[in-house]
């Protein structure tokens, strides 16, 4: 398996002339280590490199002395994001050596990242997410005129999914999107709602009326902080009537589709009780146990990738407006917490942020999953 200091060396440099006088692999090394070490900002990546420089010395040739926050700032504006994203495949080595698994697609928006003066919007980016391993395998920014759906089959069809099980909310429920993850090597679990009216109530009746023995069905509870949750979960294999004369012309057919599955959420606190019920489609046969694990680790990507990164690296105050400069960062950010995920693993990410950011002892391990 390469290094991922390796990796980072064979990203193509945007630069030209004078402003290669820092090589590319000790700029964004030194970036990527103080976004570990809880810096923010490419002002805090300069202050970082000035303040530990004879860390970085341990293992980088800075032979032109170290970057000011303007070669920080010029570098990411330039580099080309896609070049940044070949690192996710030094992570993917992990993810096989974890056996195949949830991967979770979603999207997020990096809301200070808008530029008013030059009429952009915020960033959107689209994440697939190793949803057992707790890893971030890729990234893909939303261009403009485009959308997450468009975005998000463009991101997977760069993926092996081999044995995967995609997991995503009803916006992708697309036909097109299921036949790239199928092409891929995977499967698909997709939300079903209102965007696809008359499929979600022809499901929605056939769960509220099944025929005799055609439910498999498990159920599940949690209970903490006064709050007590029962999942039941349901899932039949009886698909083929979606696809019978009875149908109407011209109905976009799910390719592949195996499963169809029902959740029931039922929440009692402070002495109310609430039920949701969502439905999914699967091209996977699979079992209520399996459909209730996977409905729990999509999950994973709000609750160890999107929260951590708002409360740990504050992301959603990020204001890099310019170029490329805010997607690069927002994947500099996710390399960033792969390494931490992968280091110490009894710590919270926050307490490894603080604890590397104060000692050059405790940076040198996590440092180490770099190298």
């Amino acid at each position: 398996m390469r290094s991922l200091i390796t990796i980072l060396g064979t990203i193509p440099d945007p630069r030209t002339g004078n402003a290669q006088r820092h090589d590319l692999l000790d700029v964004v090394t030194i970036a990527l280590v103080a976004s570990i070490c809880g810096c923010q900002t490419c002002v805090d990546m300069a202050d970082f490199a000035e303040d530990r420089e004879a860390l970085f010395r341990e293992f980088l040739r800075l032979e032109h002395g170290l970057p000011s926050h303007d070669t920080f700032s010029r570098l990411f504006r330039l580099l080309d994001p896609h070049a940044l994203c070949s690192a996710f495949g030094h992570f993917l080595d992990v993810l096989g050596s974890e056996g195949s698994g949830v991967v979770a697609i979603d999207g997020k928006t990096l809301r200070r990242s808008f530029d008013r003066a030059a009429g952009t919007s915020a960033l959107h980016v689209v994440t697939a997410f190793a949803a057992d391993a707790k890893l971030v395998i890729g990234q893909k920014a939303v261009a403009a005129g485009s959308n997450e759906i468009v975005t998000g089959r463009a991101l997977l069809e760069l993926l092996s999914l081999n044995g995967a099980l995609v997991t995503a909310d009803a916006i992708h429920c697309q036909s097109e999107t299921a036949r790239t993850v199928l092409a891929r090597g995977g499967d698909y679990l997709f939300a079903l709602k209102g965007n696809r009216p008359a499929l979600h109530a022809d499901v929605k009746a056939f769960f509220a009326d099944p025929p005799a023995d055609s439910l498999a069905w498990h159920e599940t509870s949690d209970a903490d902080h006064g709050r007590i949750e029962i999942r039941r979960h349901a899932v039949t294999h009886s698909v083929d009537w979606l696809f019978s004369d009875r149908r109407y012309a011209g109905e976009p057919a799910m390719p592949g589709l195996a499963s169809l599955a029902m959740v029931t959420n039922t929440v009692e606190r402070d002495g109310q009780t609430t039920t949701a019920t969502r439905y999914c489609l699967s091209s996977a046969r699979l079992t209520p146990e399996r459909f209730a694990s996977a409905v729990r680790a999509h999950w994973h990507i709000e609750n160890s990738l999107h929260w951590v990164l708002d409360t740990a690296f504050d992301e959603d105050r990020a204001r890099t407006r310019k170029d490329h400069g805010p997607e690069n960062l927002a994947i500099l950010r996710k390399l960033a917490l792969n390494v931490l995920k992968q280091a110490r693993p009894g710590l919270s990410i926050r307490r490894k942020r603080n604890r590397a950011g104060w000692s050059d002892a405790f940076a040198r391990t996590i440092i180490a999953q770099m190298r």
